[in-house]
Parts: C-alpha cells; sequence; structure tokens
C-alpha cells in the first residue's frame, strides 16, 4: 500500500533555516507575480514616495538657510514653502496608492493559497484525517494565511521603502559633504542591523515555544469541545481544565519570557541609536563651528537620521515577524507537500451513469504491515441486486464500504465496478455514483435543510422534502418550531442518534445514485421506526445495486445474498434460508438475535418458554 511520501511536519520540528525561507519565498512569488503590472506600479509608487520623503529635509534647509540670509526676498521662502508642502503631500499620496494598488494582489493571493490548502486537505488521504489533530491544523492553516498579508506587508511597507530611503539619504551624504558622515552613518545602522539581528534569531526561538504552547492547547481545547457528551458523562470539566491550563502555563511562561527579551532589544537598539546621533550632531556642529556647514546643514544631517532611525526602531519587531510569518507560512505550504496517497491516475476513465456491477477479486487489505483486515475477500454484487455482509465487529465488514469508496487502495486484489478497476476511473465520477449511509453520522453545524440537500445541492425544496418524508423524518421536522431551518449544532449534536441516522437516509436518497451503501443504516433506530424505514430503505434498493452492512439480521433476509465475515475472511455466504439451513455461524446469530428480541418484548424477569430456534 502507497503511504504517505511527507508527513505532516510535527510541532516541535526544527527551527527553519535560510534555504528553507528562500524555498518558501520562492513558492509564494508565483502567487504574487500574476499581477505583476500592480507590483511594478506599486514598487514605483514606493520609490516616488521616498524621493519626496528625501526631498523633504533638502528643501527645508535651503528654507532655513534663505530665512538666515540678512537680505533675503520673500518670494523665495514662500516657494520652499509650497514646494516643502507638496512633498509632504507627495509622500503621504504614493504611500496611499501603493496600498491601494497592491490591496488586491495580496488578499487575491491568500484567498488561493487559503482555497488549494482547503482543497488539498479534502484531497487527502482518509489515513491522514484519522491522524491529524483539527485544531492544530486549523491554527496551521490560519496562521499561513494571515502570515502572507503581514509578510507582504513588512516587506512592501517596511523592509524595502528603508532599504530605498537609506541608499538615498547615503547618496546624498557623500554628494553634499565629508565621507565621515557616511562613515558614521554606516557604522551605526551596521551594528543597530547586527545587534538586531542576533538577538531577534535569540528571541525566535522563545516565540517558537509560545507559538507551540498555543497550538496545543488550542488543539486541547478543540479536542475537548468536540467530546463534550463524553466530557460530561465522565463528570472531567475539571480534569479537562486542568489539562488546558498545563499547556497554557508552558504558553504563559515562554510569551514572558519573549516579551521580557523584546524589552532588552529595545534597550539594545536606543543605545546604538544614541550614541549614532551623537556622533552625527557633534560632527556637524563643529563643521558648522568651523564655518564649513551652515544651521540648515546641521537640520538636513538631523532630520536625515531621524528619517533613518525612526524605521529602524520597528527592524527588530519586523525582522522577527518576517521570520515568524516565513515559518508559519511554510508549515501551510508543508501540508500542500503531503502526499495524496490516493490520487487518480494519469489518463484515469470517468465511470458512465447507469447500472452498475460490483467485484472484489481477492481483496487484501491493511493499514499497516502488522495489522492486516481483509484476507482475499472474493464476491461479486451484480446489476440491481442487494448482497448484505455481517459478522462481528472489527470482522472487516465497513472496510468493504472504505474500498469502495476508495478512501484505501486494496493491498492486493482488486475492487472493481462494471469490470473496471477503481485505480482505473475518477474518483469524483466513482464517488458520485455511490450513494451511503453511514454508522456514525456527522452532520455539518447548519439547519436539517441544509444536511438533506447536502446529498444533491441542485435539489429543489419539494424534492427535499420527498426524501424527508421516504426516511420518516417529515412527521418529527414539522413538530419543531423552526421546520426544516432548525439547526442541528456541532456533529450534530442537538439530534439523537436515531434522528441523525434519518438525516443520513434521507441524505442518500435525494442523491439517487446507481449503487448504494448502508453501513448499519438502522442501528440507532427503535424497532418501530427501523420497521417503517426500512420499507423505504427495500424500495429505495429496488433496482439498485445495494450492499448491506448490518448487524440486525432481521434487516437483511431479503437480500439476494448474504456474506458471513470473521477475521477479515468470508466464512459462510447464500441466502438467508440457505444459512439456516446448513446451522452454521449466520444460524447461531439468528437464534441468537431472536432471544434478545423475545427477552426484550418480556416483562422485567420473564423468560421465554421455548427460545425460537433456526428453521
Amino acid at each position: 500500500m502507497r503511504r504517505s511520501a511527507i508527513p505532516y511536519p510535527a510541532a516541535d520540528r526544527a527551527p527553519t533555516d535560510d534555504n528553507h525561507l528562500w524555498l518558501t519565498l520562492n513558492k509564494l512569488v508565483p502567487y504574487l507575480w500574476q499581477y505583476k503590472w500592480r507590483v511594478l506600479l506599486a514598487l514605483s509608487c514606493l520609490l516616488s514616495a521616498k524621493l519626496a520623503n528625501v526631498g523633504v529635509p533638502l528643501v527645508f534647509k535651503e528654507m532655513i538657510d534663505g530665512l538666515s540670509a540678512p537680505q533675503q526676498a520673500m518670494a523665495l521662502p514662500a516657494l520652499l514653502l509650497l514646494l516643502y508642502g507638496a512633498l509632504r503631500f507627495s509622500t503621504s499620496l504614493f504611500a496611499e496608492l501603493r496600498e491601494i494598488l497592491f490591496a488586491r494582489v495580496t488578499q487575491r493571493a491568500v484567498r488561493r493559497i487559503a482555497l488549494e490548502v482547503f482543497r488539498h486537505l479534502h484531497a487527502l488521504s482518509l489515513r491522514f484525517h484519522l491522524q491529524r489533530q483539527t485544531g492544530g491544523v486549523s491554527r496551521d492553516v490560519e496562521r499561513g494565511s494571515r502570515s502572507i498579508s503581514s509578510l507582504i506587508s513588512y516587506t512592501l511597507y517596511s523592509i524595502l521603502p528603508t532599504l530605498v530611503e537609506i541608499t538615498l539619504v547615503l547618496a546624498i551624504l557623500l554628494a553634499r559633504y565629508d565621507v565621515s558622515f557616511v562613515l558614521i552613518t554606516v557604522a551605526s545602522l551596521a551594528a543597530y542591523i547586527v545587534f538586531t539581528v542576533k538577538v531577534s534569531n535569540w528571541r525566535i526561538g522563545i516565540r517558537r515555544k509560545a507559538n507551540e504552547a498555543d497550538s496545543a492547547a488550542n488543539t486541547r481545547a478543540v479536542d475537548s469541545l468536540l467530546n463534550y457528551e463524553t466530557v460530561k458523562y465522565f463528570n472531567n470539566e475539571e480534569f479537562e481544565a486542568r489539562r488546558y491550563d498545563a499547556q497554557m502555563c508552558h504558553w504563559e511562561d515562554a510569551a514572558t519570557q519573549s516579551q521580557v527579551s523584546l524589552s532588552w532589544l529595545n534597550l539594545g537598539q536606543q543605545i546604538i541609536i544614541a550614541l549614532g546621533v551623537t556622533a552625527m550632531m557633534w560632527r556637524a556642529a563643529s563643521g558648522v563651528v568651523a564655518g564649513t556647514m551652515t544651521i540648515g546643514d546641521l537640520v538636513l544631517v538631523n532630520a536625515f537620521l531621524i528619517q533613518l532611525y525612526m524605521p529602524l526602531n520597528f527592524l527588530g519587531v519586523v525582522y522577527r515577524e518576517i521570520r515568524q510569518a516565513l515559518a508559519d507560512i511554510e508549515r501551510m505550504f508543508d501540508l500542500l507537500a503531503v502526499n495524496r496517497e490516493i490520487a487518480d491516475a494519469p489518463g484515469a476513465l470517468t465511470l458512465d451513469t447507469g447500472p452498475l456491477e460490483v467485484r472484489f477479486n481477492q481483496v487484501e487489505f491493511f493499514y499497516d504491515a502488522n495489522r492486516q483486515i481483509l484476507h482475499g475477500v472474493d464476491f461479486n454484487v451484480p446489476i440491481g441486486r442487494t448482497v448484505a455482509v455481517v459478522g462481528e465487529s472489527g470482522s472487516g465488514k465497513s472496510t468493504l464500504a472504505r474500498l469502495l469508496y476508495r478512501f484505501y487502495d486494496v493491498s492486493a486484489g482488486s475492487v472493481s465496478i462494471n469490470r473496471t478497476d477503481l485505480r482505473q476511473l475518477t474518483q469524483s465520477s466513482l464517488r458520485a455514483a455511490i450513494g451511503i449511509v453511514p454508522q456514525d453520522t456527522v452532520l455539518f453545524n447548519d439547519t436539517i435543510y441544509y444536511n438533506i440537500q447536502y446529498g444533491r445541492p441542485e435539489a429543489s425544496h419539494e424534492e427535499v422534502v420527498a426524501a424527508a418524508e421516504a426516511a420518516q423524518l417529515a412527521g418529527f421536522i414539522e413538530l419543531l418550531p423552526d421546520g426544516y431551518q432548525t439547526r442541528v449544532g456541532e456533529r450534530g449534536l442537538k439530534l439523537s442518534g436515531g434522528e441523525k441516522q434519518r438525516v443520513a437516509i434521507a441524505r442518500a436518497l435525494l442523491k439517487n445514485p446507481p449503487l448504494l451503501i448502508f453501513d448499519e443504516a438502522t442501528s440507532a433506530l427503535d424497532s418501530k421506526t427501523e420497521k417503517a424505514i426500512q420499507a423505504s430503505l427495500d424500495n429505495a434498493a429496488r433496482g439498485r445495486t445495494t450492499l448491506v452492512i448490518a448487524h440486525r439480521l432481521s434487516t437483511i433476509m431479503n437480500a439476494d445474498q448474504i456474506l458471513v465475515m470473521d477475521a477479515g475472511r468470508i466464512v459462510e455466504r447464500g441466502s438467508h434460508l440457505q444459512l439456516l439451513e446448513d446451522g452454521g455461524r449466520y444460524a447461531q446469530m439468528w437464534a441468537l438475535q431472536q432471544l434478545e428480541e423475545t427477552s426484550n418484548e418480556l416483562p422485567a424477569g420473564g423468560l421465554p418458554v421455548n427460545p425460537p430456534l433456526p428453521n
């Protein structure tokens, strides 16, 4: 059996290295480059905004020097003042235009990637979904989607503009002043960046611990809430609270350490900034005293430093968030890298609509090497016939349905429909041809109407009502205050087991497929309702190929063939009467169930005088 080639990443994975970061960026760029003209226009707006921003101190210097002159015409400061205001406005104008142009790019990228991950998760095999933790996966997708916006925002609005501005300022300082100004600026920036990167890399490990503790706590909470009834059954509210609090305690410690380390980072950054500004202002003041610089030059140097250091104040936060965003995006992309295991073969065929014949040919199946489930299972379900499968729990009955739906591929042998191996058919056309009433019915947290119509979303209101009536559900719905618009709660918890099962039956009947699977379809129903619905199921099965997996033998008496399974093998087969005449395993099961039903009908303490024997 094929395995998942790339397992879902564990919460304690190693820190993301630079190679992984570049790989993640390479995966992200195509989603953005789809709108390359918007991207290029946004970048041109970014450059224009920074040119205007750098021009503001230059104009301000000319204004200061102009006003300092002994005889200065008023027209020149007025023109410079207008230019100063225009540049100030241009800085904001181009910045907002950049955001307007790039908003669609960011949100569309988030939407496309989130949709791709969502589709991929649905395409993964049942094996993955049985092993996953819903809370952790949902949090990874949520973080990854949110981090795309954060990454683009920090890169386009913080890092790139700062680099452009640093380049422009250094060029101006080199062209207009002594090289010592450039050296002081470069030394200060280098010390600031090295210190910030080093400390931030150390803090990423702390932040990762906080996020892992947060994911673990969220997984614990979701798992507990999904099993609300079980928690109540065993009076374990405080036990669950303690387990949740234990995870939150780890998060509290990591989050506190993260906050304290941030304060130390900020303090170190301010020391470097203070030293750099002091050195630059000392050099500029010396120039003014020596007569080589004007008061305007002093103001210009100070303004440039303020413009450079203000965004650098957030460099630690930005760097940390970018690294964290890349790590979160990588975890989401790792989900896309998980092998689908069950995939359509190249050139897979579309299953034709119409009557279907099912064939299990010497099927062997195991979930893993030391747990074989089926051993040489061989049978067929002719067109329009009903085959029932019975046996003890764990005998492999429900596995037949999972293989027929191709949730798994067989380990040996084959399962075919109309003499075509399922592995040669598209999964979409295969599953469109099958309707199932599962043993454990889980409903969407929506209305009864929605859950019935889910069998065929394009069905009309009349068809939905007819399906509900056929499943003996319409009378119950009419008694509800909101009728078909009654919400069933998460996983259908507001409905009883029998009510949920009837919704599942209505949903399967509405789908109206050529192949029906009833997997313990009436196990949660009382005897009276079961008899009423059994007639509907028999009518639904008439003319269709039907596989019935049953525990109550009374529901499959009319099956064309009954298979008795034990430990993954078919040990008996035949009609109801033939199997009773053989006096084997089926006859024993029949006698036992008849005895149980008779006992249930007697008053408390009553015993049947003559227990029914096999016919």
